[in-house]
């Protein structure tokens, strides 16, 4: 276990501690981190108490997100050492997989988890290699429609799909039935931020959009979510976007 205690406010950043087998050093972690059962919750991913995280002494704190960055400022004021990390790419997703372990301790456990997620990325790709790539939908948001942006773009290509809505690492953005029906896609994907699986598919035909696509509804975590969550979330894609690839393999992994 690293010898320093940790306390983290990024659902991501607990992710990626706990696959690196940190979750020993966690002294905290907000109600929407998936921690270890005993490790004391600090309140709300953008409503910390301050005085249970100064109560939990820790020696490094991380947050991520640009929502965060007032959060990351008022705990440097207070005199805490933070992390704070903010992807836009996929690739920056996996490369803090090494850099948040490092900075709690054990960079050998983080450049581990990084190696995995791109070798596990590399397999998808080599999967998918020479395919004919699908259109797909990714909604981030429903009301109004947000067309999933980030490392969202790169994903649907390394899973073997095109993506025309949102350029790789830009933000998302709304989209109107007009776009949503000139690109014409073959998939939609739901994850729907906040709502993990729980989205009901026909909420597209209760807005008028009709569609040919085949409609997935896939837990937000696995796209929404910068931790080796993502990678889950890649595989999960291929296999809905070519399962013929993937036939007989137990999956992408």
């Amino acid at each position: 276990m690293p010898s320093r205690r940790i306390l983290s406010l990024a659902p991501s950043a607990t992710a990626i501690l706990v696959d690196a087998g940190l979750g020993g050093g966690l002294v905290g972690a907000t109600h929407h981190c998936d921690a270890p059962a005993d490790v004391r919750r600090v309140g709300a991913w953008l409503a910390p108490d301050y005085e249970v995280i100064a109560d939990r002494d820790p020696d490094l704190v991380c947050t991520s997100d640009a929502l965060q960055r007032p959060i990351r400022d008022d705990l440097r004021e207070r005199g805490f050492e933070v992390v704070h990390h903010e992807p836009s790419t996929l690739s920056a997703a996996v490369s803090t997989f090494s850099a948040l372990p490092a900075a709690a301790g054990d960079p050998a456990a983080g450049e581990e988890l990084r190696a995995d997620a791109e070798r596990r990325l590399d397999a998808v790709r080599d999967a998918v290699a020479g395919v004919e790539r699908p259109v797909v939908y990714c909604e981030e948001w429903s009301d109004p429609p947000m067309a999933a942006g980030n490392w969202v773009p790169e994903a649907v290509r390394a899973a073997g799909g095109r993506y025309p809505f949102v350029a790789p690492g830009e933000r998302s953005r709304e989209v109107d039935h007009g776009e949503f029906r000139d690109a014409d896609p073959d998939h939609v994907v739901l994850h729907v931020c906040g709502h993990g699986d729980r989205v009901d598919p026909s909420t597209l035909a209760e807005r008028g959009w009709d569609t040919d696509a085949a409609v997935h509804v896939v837990d937000d975590d696995l796209l929404n979510q910068p931790s080796p969550r993502l990678v889950d979330g890649v595989e999960a894609l291929a296999e809905l976007f070519h399962p013929k690839r993937f036939e007989g393999t137990g999956g992408a992994k």
